[in-house]
């Protein structure tokens, strides 16, 4: 039976000791949450396990869906969704919030419907969407469950495609917010680059038959350097709200903030909030791509250890003055397992510091180990027996 190994070695490392902590701040939004996804580092949490209403950024999840079908091959990009009669009776007009302008029969493509639902907020674009995948926005949601679930969204549940208020059975937390949009950002970084920091979109036409061009609602595109997403929301019940992220000298920053009273307060506190995650905390390179951390034991393999290497270049994140010092531990199921796959992720660096919590890293497979045959296997076996 496996067993869970810490690696024997303690790996230290020493900072300029400074009178420094964790950096204060103090959110204008009733709940706010912040993550470094470079090292896992919560910089803030404001009540970021608090169930609240998500208005349009479960759209996030109706998007992200979207995107796997894509990266699976199961969803084109030029597929064509027809807009039903029924569906653009419910969702046009003042009465359906934001929309995509879309008209009844319209003909549209899976490209366009993402573009309306990312950069227009629409919800008319999230129902067709939904219908036109899972044949109804019912079935649809049951997908976004699912893939809830399979993040580990314990305090989310989504009951529409496009966050409209439905009596309590769409909620989401902040915390979950930002593991949905780390997702996103890591399992389908080209779609994320390509649908989600488009200042703009053009779509229908108005009643003298103008073209309707409608600016992507993010708060910190153009104010913030690096940012590139992701969603506001925004319903009388959910106040407003945003999860946004940026990336600069290599740190993806993701924050929420949510249950703010007006639309310049959620731009004002959106880019004060990036702003202050970005300035006032750093990142202390540990090693670099590729550089052996620890060696790994490997059961029934071609060789008895493998090492474990980073992946990429992999940091801690830091108070921008900061004080104590830096211990990590390799952690992982052993002995391994052959086969191994080169750059199979095999364990993980749990770091720890004075001013944030567990930062955990993955690791990988340096070398391939394929599995032993009879005679390694029994070579193996006399080698533990008289180890």
């Amino acid at each position: 039976m496996k067993k869970l190994l810490v690696s024997a070695a303690l790996i230290s490392f020493a900072i300029t000791p400074l009178a420094a902590s964790a950096p204060s701040y103090d959110s204008a939004a009733p709940i706010a949450y912040m993550q470094d996804l470079s090292s896992g580092a919560v910089l803030f949490d404001k009540d970021g396990d608090r169930r609240i209403p998500p208005a349009s950024m479960a759209k996030m999840m109706t998007t992200h869906v979207a995107f796997l079908l894509i990266e699976k091959g199961e969803l084109s990009l030029d597929k064509k969704f027809t807009v039903r009669p029924e569906t653009w009776e419910k969702w046009h007009g003042p009465q359906a919030g934001s929309t995509m302008f879309l008209s009844p029969g319209e003909q549209v493509s899976v490209e366009n419907l993402l573009h309306g639902i990312v950069t227009l907020s629409g919800n008319d674009a999230c129902v067709v969407l939904a219908e036109g995948i899972a044949g109804t926005e019912e079935a649809f949601t049951d997908l976004m469950n699912k893939e809830a679930k399979r993040l580990g969204m314990t305090n989310s549940n989504f009951g529409n495609s496009n966050g409209w208020p439905d009596e309590g059975r769409t909620y989401v937390t902040a915390r979950d917010l930002v593991t949905l949009a780390k997702a996103t950002i890591e399992e389908t970084p080209s779609l994320y680059k390509q649908f989600y920091d488009t200042p703009s979109f053009t779509w229908g036409k108005t009643m003298s038959g103008e073209p309707i061009t409608q600016a992507n609602r993010n708060p910190i595109l153009g104010k913030v350097a690096g940012a590139d997403g992701l969603k506001t929301g925004h319903t009388q019940e959910a106040g407003y709200g945003f999860t946004g992220s940026a990336i600069q000298d290599g740190r993806r920053l993701v924050m929420v903030v949510a249950g703010l009273d007006s639309f310049n307060g959620r731009i004002s506190e959106s880019v004060r909030f990036m702003d202050w995650g970005f300035k006032a905390w750093k990142a202390k390179r540990l090693f670099q791509q590729g550089e052996t951390v620890e060696t790994a034991e490997v059961q029934m393999g071609s060789a008895s250890t493998v090492p474990i290497v980073a992946p990429r270049d992999l940091a801690v994140t830091l108070p921008r003055t900061a004080t104590g010092s830096i211990s990590a531990k390799v952690v992982y199921n052993g002995p391994i397992k052959a086969p191994i796959a080169k750059g199979q992720q095999i364990a993980q660096l749990i770091i720890s510091t004075n001013d944030t919590g567990p930062q955990v890293l993955p690791l990988v497979a340096g070398e391939a180990v394929e599995e032993a045959g009879f005679f390694g296997r029994l070579w193996n076996g006399l080698k533990s027996f008289f180890g």
